[in-house]
């Protein structure tokens, strides 16, 4: 539902014109600026002509005409019966979908990088014959498995004991995609006005999820640095929270790694806290230079109360829509009763296909890693040479460059990028309470053979919104996106 925007909120716009251009295409122009800036989001509709004629102490002329500016360039529709309705130029019905690109044509040039995930890997259709030979002994059942299939539930729990974590089928339970996960989580664990600590950034997604079931998030710093132990524990102590969302294995967005010092450090935190952990592990596996001393151990070695969430989607490929929660086995019972009122598990053939993804992870993993790790100094070359400016440090493992903007302007370079066919989240997405202002997400998990022409229109974004100053965001009026990405893998 399209919402109408408040006269009173667009008052500053009543500022005289520089010399020399005239009232409505000064006013068209701020309305377009803050457009792009995410003050106001596509999809709103503006004030009536006499609301804003009124507020602003201008003539009616003045906003009819600045109204058919916004039209003519394509900043805005007319709706019947509804009035003037923002947009972005070139704006089809499914041009501004989630995932970009990837649901319009795919013989375009566009570019998307909303989505940190990568196509399957070579070892898909192995499996997927694989499992459709095993799919008719299934078919002779109902095909419910609301806790997952007990072969998969095995594989999942090896892969743990892999790492060092003992684990059985017994503490898992199967769920359609990590994200599904923080959502039983929630829904088990969390009543209307719980506090729940979370990073900030973080993946917005899952702040959602925790929201939905009335979570007040309390946001925790994750910058360069990583993660600061005396930080969490003053929050604990403040706000007494009921869980902790973290991401310690290459965190979404930052890419930062949680060292084993630190985890044990803010394990004994939570504990002191009376505060359970629900970890996000879905990065967990593309470790891509190969950690001194090995990868970290599972945060569940160092808190056994921890609920740690898995999936398919990072590691092999976002089209198996199996994840995991493994959970203490005097959770499971509790968490499955919250699957039961969501979903009643996942699809028999994901499952048999991720089951012998998994019997194969290691080369596929391999595999997935090197390209990963290809893929990610080819992105870094090139923004090094053509945005020298932009700051970020190389993750070694993860999906995404964390990318920090000299000026506040990243979400006008988004929406710059997105005329030019390039698709790119702003920080501001991923913050908890507003900020972020600086930063951009990059993935490099798409095909490097458009990274050059992406980093070449980043570029050129990039300058065209430092040639807007009006365009930076007013630090009392934070910025915000709205429903046109409102999902971010």
């Amino acid at each position: 539902m399209s919402v109408r925007i408040p006269a009173r909120k667009l008052a500053p716009l009543s500022e005289a014109p520089p010399t020399g251009v005239p009232a409505y295409r000064a006013l068209a122009a701020g309305i377009r600026d803050w457009l792009m800036d995410g003050r106001l989001v596509p999809g709103a509709i503006l004030p009536s002509e006499r609301a804003l004629t009124q507020t602003l102490g201008v003539s009616r002329t003045t906003v009819t005409r600045a109204y058919q500016e916004l039209v003519k360039e394509g900043y805005a529709a007319t709706r019947r019966g509804s009035g003037t309705v923002l947009r972005f130029p070139g704006a089809g019905p499914n041009r501004l979908s989630p995932f970009g690109p990837q649901l319009t044509d795919p013989d375009d040039d566009q570019v998307d990088f909303t989505c940190a995930a990568s196509a399957a890997p070579a070892g898909l259709m192995t499996a997927v014959d694989a499992a459709l030979g095993e799919l008719g002994a299934h078919a002779r059942g109902i095909g419910y498995h609301p806790r997952g299939l007990p072969t998969l539930r095995e594989a999942v729990a090896q892969r743990y004991r892999d790492r060092g974590l003992p684990t059985d089928p017994e503490n898992i339970l199967i769920v359609p995609g990590a994200l599904a996960g923080a959502a039983v989580v929630a829904r088990a664990r969390v009543q209307a006005g719980d506090r729940v600590l979370i990073e900030s950034p973080t993946y917005p997604n899952a702040a959602q999820a925790l929201r939905a079931e009335g979570a007040r998030l309390v946001g925790i710093g994750v910058g360069g640095g990583g993660w600061h132990v005396p930080e969490i524990a003053a929050a604990l102590r403040r706000t007494r929270p009921r869980l902790a969302m973290l991401i310690p294995d290459y965190h979404n967005p930052t890419g930062a790694l949680m060292d084993d010092d630190t985890r044990a450090a803010v394990a004994a935190a939570l504990r002191a806290g009376d505060c359970t952990a629900l970890v996000d592990e879905t990065m967990a596996e593309l470790d891509l230079d190969g950690a001194a001393g090995g990868r970290p151990t599972p945060f569940a070695a160092q808190a056994a109360s921890t609920l740690t969430l898995g999936s398919m989607s990072k590691s092999f490929w976002g089209g198996i829509r199996v994840g995991w929660i493994r959970a203490p086995r005097s959770e499971v019972d509790d968490l499955y009763a919250a699957l039961s009122t969501l979903s009643l598990g996942c699809s028999v053939i994901d499952e048999l296909v991720a089951v012998h993804l998994l019997a194969d992870a290691d080369r596929i993993l391999a595999e997935r890693r090197a390209s990963l790790r290809r893929s990610r100094d080819a992105l870094v070359a090139l923004l090094r040479t053509h945005l020298p400016t932009w700051e970020f440090g190389v993750p070694s493992g993860g999906l995404t460059l964390w990318c920090r903007l000299p000026e506040p302007i990243a979400v006008a370079v988004a929406g710059q990028a997105e005329r030019l066919g390039v698709y790119v989240v702003p920080g501001v997405r991923f913050s908890i309470g507003g900020g972020m202002a600086h930063h951009l997400r990059l993935p490099y998990a798409g095909d490097p053979g458009s990274f050059a022409t992406a980093v070449e229109r980043l570029r050129r974004a990039y300058d065209a919104a430092l040639a807007a100053p009006s365009s930076l965001p007013a630090p009392q009026d934070p910025v915000t996106l709205g429903e046109r990405d409102a999902m971010i893998a």
